[in-house]
């Protein structure tokens, strides 16, 4: 079945990437990539292919690659039409697919959580952010709407204790193999419809939301900090930087809320609202990354001050 199978695949980070190879191992035929333009990147803007067209040029030499600024003029379904997919699989593209492409061949996205509660541009770090326990992958029928289609399998993993990073590449490991399964089980799934009073949209990460508080709980600065590390990274108003991070169990702080309790060979404990986080790593605005006692000994800090 699966050398007879024509996808069509789009995508763009190293997520999507992941299922691109899976698919490409399980013998599927892979008839056109389409991932977004390349971007400027960097202080010297340098133009750069995504995750998606790197792997493509180096391992599809035959499979053309779109690169399409829109989905919505005619040229890009005709052109996807031409190709006669029997799938289209889509997985952190970042364009809306319009009816025209919907109505070619069954779409099916592999979403990074399980759905219906986080749809949107940023599961993966909203369901840390949320406090979640478990996370995972969905595979779906793709509609108009965000992430509202049917859902057809899932695949699940503990997140509680897990960087973002971490689970961006275990979730995309899991929904390359969970693309593989739903494909060969194709006609024998039934779609389950979502529960809409269970969702919420989720929004793209921006800049801003990495800044917080130590009046914040330390549940919630250690989840931002899993979430939003390695970008934006979390600091606080003063532009600081906390680039390492846990939770010290254990501790009264009394009101002590921003102060230095401690201070450790390798890191100092600042006090939070209901407790105390644990800091190894900082950067200051336009400086390179410090070790805990290099900072400290550098703002001439002790135990009772406040960390800014």
């Amino acid at each position: 079945m699966q050398e007879q199978t024509n996808i069509v695949f789009m995508g763009t980070p190293e997520y999507a990437t992941k299922i691109l190879k899976a698919l490409v191992e399980a013998k599927f035929n892979i008839v056109a990539v389409f991932t977004q333009p390349d971007k400027p990147v960097g202080r010297k803007q340098i133009l750069t292919p995504s995750s998606v067209k790197t792997y493509s040029e180096a391992n599809l030499s035959n499979v053309p690659i779109f690169q399409p600024k829109t989905l919505r003029d005619e040229a890009a379904a005709a052109k996807i039409s031409s190709l006669k997919p029997d799938f289209i699989v889509v997985a952190a593209y970042g364009k809306i697919l319009p009816k025209t492409i919907l109505d070619i061949a069954p779409c099916i996205n592999l979403h990074a959580s399980i759905l219906p509660k986080f749809r949107g541009a940023s599961p993966i770090q909203s369901a840390i952010l949320a406090g979640e326990k478990m996370t995972g992958v969905t595979s779906m029928l793709m509609n108009e709407g965000l992430d509202t289609g049917g859902m057809l399998e899932f695949a699940y993993t503990n997140c509680e204790d897990k960087m973002a990073g971490e689970l961006f590449d275990e979730l995309g490991d899991m929904a390359g193999e969970l693309i593989v399964k739903t494909l060969l089980n194709f006609k024998s799934l039934i779609p389950i419809k979502q529960d809409d009073t269970q969702s919420s949209e989720c929004k793209k990460i921006q800049k801003s939301d990495g800044l917080f508080s130590f009046n914040e709980s330390t549940q919630e600065i250690y989840n931002k900090f899993r979430a939003l590390t390695p970008w934006p990274g979390i600091y606080l108003e003063s532009g600081l930087k906390i680039l390492s991070l846990d939770i010290k169990k254990d501790i009264c702080i009394g009101d002590k809320i921003g102060e230095i309790l401690q201070v450790d060979k390798d890191s100092f404990t600042v006090g939070c609202k209901d407790g105390a986080v644990s800091i190894k790593t900082l950067q200051e605005p336009s400086k390179k990354a410090v070790d805990a006692n290099s900072y400290i000994n550098g703002k001439r800090l002790n135990v009772g001050d406040k960390i800014l």
